[in-house]
């Protein structure tokens, strides 16, 4: 049995960075609604369904 450090390294640090980035990009969408504003979060939450759908469909997929 062969591990491929290099490509398991890889996908951990792209799950974790586009985890980190999803949970903040959700995160400042709502501390902005807090605010009152509309047109920011409502940007921030499509662009964090649109990269959870994007992933669902690389799944999918591949």
């Amino acid at each position: 049995m062969h591990i491929n450090w290099s490509g398991l390294g890889e996908v951990f640090a792209v799950s974790l960075v586009l985890g980190v980035g999803i949970v903040t990009l959700f995160s400042a969408g709502l501390a902005v609604a807090d605010r009152g504003h509309r047109v920011v979060p409502a940007v921030s939450f499509a662009a964090c369904a649109a990269l959870v759908g994007y992933g669902i469909y690389l799944v999918a997929v591949h």
